[in-house]
């Protein structure tokens, strides 16, 4: 009785390998047309920014609702200083908060403690950003007005603190924590995955040496992760200058320039000055907003060129790489 014997043990290593071959040019072929779409994308999205654009850069602003007479690198700077000043406070507060708690939660806290934790943080990148804004608004900003009287009788000295303190807490300190609150997720997820790729054998190393968990994360976790930190640093901004709905919640559209954090008169962003006065817009005034837009485009573009160049000059120390 003669048995036949067919699947995979029958097939040649000839034809495996052709098997192979097809499933690697298949894999490499869709991935390289997802890299060509996402840079074809973008590419439509700057042209169409640019090509938009134009008409609202002509020296003749008659026409021009949005712009009102002014001409409109004038107009735009104001805003354009709002989404730097706020996204820039916003990471300050957030970063050392992040750092603090993915080092917690990857070298500190007991194992099931640390899960619980890292599972709030990603619930929080879950939360729609406009109900962050109407949290900051309705609930966050009048909390902090005694905050900001206090601020204001002891540190009034200071030009930060100086001037007539918001009796609503409508302020661009309190648009920047809302948006520090939105970007620490996101930060602390990135931190904590760099954290957790340090190798063992540095740490168990720092250790036997003699070294206390604090002196062991400073000489072996944290060099480690420094671009992993900065790139997470670096999404979060990226998050914070886009932001649309949290800061159009807090902030009232003042084109005014001033370092001032708890005044009543505070500067705006880009993102929020698009959403407000895009429905009351028509012709030219259009194209001044897609301006605003293309402005936010390049800023964001310039902050994400500089992220990959520090982490580049820092790549032999990154985990994710």
């Amino acid at each position: 009785m003669t048995t036949t014997t067919t699947g995979p043990e029958t097939r040649s290593p000839g034809s495996r390998t052709a098997l192979r071959r097809r499933g690697d040019l298949v894999f490499s072929g869709t991935a390289l047309g997802a890299g060509l779409v996402i840079l074809i994308t973008l590419a439509a999205v700057a042209i169409f920014l640019i090509v938009q654009a134009i008409p609202a850069l002509s020296p003749d602003t008659s026409n021009n609702h949005i712009l009102d007479g002014q001409q409109f690198l004038s107009w735009v700077w104001p805003f354009v200083f709002g989404t730097l000043w706020s996204s820039l406070i916003a990471l300050i507060i957030a970063a050392p908060i992040a750092i603090g708690i993915a080092l917690f939660i990857s070298h500190y806290a007991p194992r099931r403690l640390a899960g619980v934790l890292g599972y709030i943080i990603d619930l929080l990148a879950a939360v729609p950003s406009v109900v962050f804004g109407l949290w900051g608004a309705l609930t966050f900003a009048p909390m902090l007005v005694p905050f900001y009287k206090w601020l204001n009788e002891n540190l009034g000295w200071i030009p930060l603190f100086g001037g007539t303190p918001s009796g609503t807490g409508k302020t661009i300190l309190t648009a920047s924590l809302v948006l520090a609150v939105m970007i620490l997720p996101i930060m602390t997820a990135i931190c904590r995955e760099v954290f957790l790729q340090t190798p063992k054998l540095h740490e168990e190393a720092a250790l036997a040496l003699g070294a206390t968990r604090w002196e062991m994360v400073r000489m072996a976790v944290l060099p480690f992760a420094r671009s992993g930190m900065v790139s997470g640093a670096m999404l979060g901004l990226g998050r914070a200058l886009g932001e649309t709905m949290a800061v159009t919640l807090v902030l009232s559209p003042l084109g005014i320039i001033t370092f001032n954090l708890i005044n009543p008169e505070n500067p705006t962003t880009i993102p929020a000055i698009i959403a407000l006065r895009f429905p009351e817009a028509h012709d030219e005034g259009v194209n001044t907003l897609i301006a605003a837009g293309l402005i936010l485009f390049i800023v964001t573009f310039v902050v994400n060129f500089i992220a990959r160049w520090i982490v580049s000059r820092r790549a032999e120390f990154s985990g994710a790489n």
